[in-house]
């Protein structure tokens, strides 16, 4: 597979982004929201896989297809002139081979890095460390064999996130996956619901991938989170939740009290057309 010199030069770009300051990923799920973020300043774009699936009429958790995602992840590539970074999932399917095909239909679409869980399951239990690293060599071997060697591997481990084990035993394991992820060829370390600041500073302080957490309202802000050591920072799917929740308000007050309110200072239609050339 050919990979024109336009998407390694993002690949490269995307990789100093994270090298250079902390980078601020706020998710999109279409074209359209890429659009919207990509024009209010981001560097780089982030997909969300439960934004992506709800917008295709599915539910989060591997319930779109891995082709379906390949095809919105090709949209947003086609939107913005901005790397793309793809929420995988757990690569759509439990075997070395599954994560080698979700890698390679990320590269096909243009996209220059993804996020692979450690999950079996939604809140499920995790693969083995032994299982996930090999779940992501074959992920770094097929990203090289599509031409894009320079794939950004963002590890997800959902060690905090599905409580496992014992909490003080949650930083150990979690360390024992970064080194594992990262001899494997993983680039970065994602741990969702983790927030806490300490717990995050001596996380940052051993781990040998530079650390990604996903913020949360009430949570500590940007500047808390580089100060703990935190290099990259995401909002999932907080602004695709939000986006819906105003399409639900303004339903709701059109449907029950015959106003319209709810959509008053919304985004004029003219600049929305004007973000796609």
């Amino acid at each position: 597979m050919a990979v024109d010199a336009r998407t390694t030069e993002k690949a490269r770009r995307f990789r100093a982004l994270t090298q250079e300051s902390v980078l601020v990923l706020p998710n999109a799920w279409d074209a359209g929201s890429a659009a919207v973020i990509a024009a209010a300043g981001a560097r780089a774009i982030a997909t969300t896989s439960a934004g992506m699936a709800w917008s295709l009429g599915r539910g989060d958790g591997q319930a779109m297809s891995r082709e379906q995602m390949a095809e919105a992840a090709a949209r947003i590539v086609a939107a913005v002139d901005l790397p793309v970074t793809v929420d995988a999932e757990a690569g759509y399917g439990p075997t070395e081979e599954d994560a080698a095909d979700t890698a390679t239909a990320v590269v096909a679409a243009g996209a220059i890095g993804l996020n692979l869980e450690d999950s079996t399951a939604v809140r499920g239990p995790l693969f083995t460390v032994e299982r996930q690293a090999a779940r992501i060599r074959a992920v770094r071997a097929a990203a090289a064999e599509a031409g894009l060697p320079e794939l950004v591997v963002n590890a997800r481990t959902d060690v905090y996130l599905s409580q496992v084990g014992e909490a003080e035993g949650r930083l150990g394991e979690t360390l024992d996956r970064a080194a594992a992820y990262a001899e494997a060829g993983a680039d970065s370390l994602f741990v969702p619901a983790l927030l806490d600041l300490e717990t995050l500073g001596k996380l940052a302080d051993a781990s040998p991938l530079p650390l990604n957490v996903l913020a949360m309202p009430g949570g500590p802000g940007v500047a808390e989170l580089t100060r703990a050591g935190v290099r990259r920072i995401s909002l999932g799917a907080g602004v695709a939740r939000a986006a819906y929740s105003a399409a639900r308000e303004a339903a709701l007050e059109l449907l029950n009290e015959g106003t319209y309110q709810a959509v008053e200072g919304a985004v004029e239609s003219s600049y929305l057309n004007g973000l796609f050339g």
